[in-house]
């Protein structure tokens, strides 16, 4: 069984009246090699004839996005041409590559009415050989992401990439990277075996849950020791897991602002790309 090495608090940190709990990096840890950062925004209401998300054009190059929206929907437009409106369940990856301006709003439909919301964001890095790649982006609603049921109905695994229990994930990413959103109900349980290899990444959505022998809840991030393959859960009160796994890059990473690159000349030079209008254009 895998040890813990620690637990880290998710710290508040909102943008504009958007509540947001910025889980990777904070000052107890920086990342967990490829997963470098983690936004929760929400849980919240929206009124009525609401501003919506305040994601308005930026660009990115370097590394993917991966978003996952539990309540509420997130519309994305990028500079490729890319469009889509996901909903509730669903789940957008974006591969930034050799850069894209894209942004991420929310629908007219949603601004007029209001509503639950709540998005967690998660930036995923790229290999070296990767990072140059064309701009790709795909968006599935929820109905078209696999759900695994386990220990009769009290577990299921939305397997969002990679392999989880003999079902293979929705998306197929560059590296060999799993993702999945499992959702517990009280009493549920689960046990993964995954090398000791790679890294995992655990992050309490929601919930109390015991796993590997400690209490855990809400708004914290898992960190695992590389000393075993048994990840055993249980879940003390209904909860919500994002979870994932992969082998480590053990690249240099160097990130600013929305950029995450492998030397200082990089980011120098996709800030320059950026000016140059290689990005591609913003026409919305």
């Amino acid at each position: 069984m895998r040890t813990i090495k620690k637990q880290h608090k998710a710290v508040a940190a909102p943008i504009d009246d958007l509540t947001t709990y910025r889980a990777l990096p904070t000052n107890s840890i920086e990342q967990i090699d490829p997963f470098l950062f983690l936004n929760h925004h929400g849980p919240q209401v929206y009124k009525t004839n609401n501003r919506g998300l305040p994601f308005g054009p930026h660009p990115h190059r370097g590394f993917e996005t991966v978003t996952f929206i539990l309540s509420g929907d997130i519309m994305h437009k990028d500079s490729g041409g890319f469009e889509s409106t996901i909903e509730a369940g669903g789940v957008q990856w974006m591969t930034a590559g050799s850069g894209l301006i894209h942004a991420e709003v929310s629908s007219d439909n949603f601004k007029k009415k209001g509503g639950d919301l709540e998005i967690l964001q998660l930036w995923v890095n790229l290999p070296a050989k990767h990072k140059m790649v064309n701009p790709h982006y795909v968006g599935l609603q929820q109905k078209d992401i696999p759900a695994v049921v386990q220990d009769d109905g009290k577990v299921t695994i939305h397997a969002v990439s990679g392999e989880w229990q003999e079902t293979q994930g929705a998306f197929q990413p560059l590296a060999d990277l799993h993702l999945a959103t499992v959702d517990f109900k009280a009493g549920g349980s689960l046990r993964l075996d995954i090398a000791k290899e790679r890294n995992v990444f655990f992050y309490v959505i929601r919930g109390k849950l015991t796993v590997n022998g400690q209490n855990t809840e809400a708004l914290r991030l898992v960190e695992f020791n590389n000393d075993g393959s048994e990840i055993s859960i249980e879940a003390s009160a209904d909860a919500i897991v994002l979870l994932g796994h992969a082998v480590p890059f053990n690249e240099p990473v160097v990130a600013q602002g929305p950029f995450v690159m492998n030397t200082e000349q990089e980011i120098m030079e996709a800030y320059r790309d950026f000016r140059a209008g290689k990005f591609g254009t913003w026409t919305h």
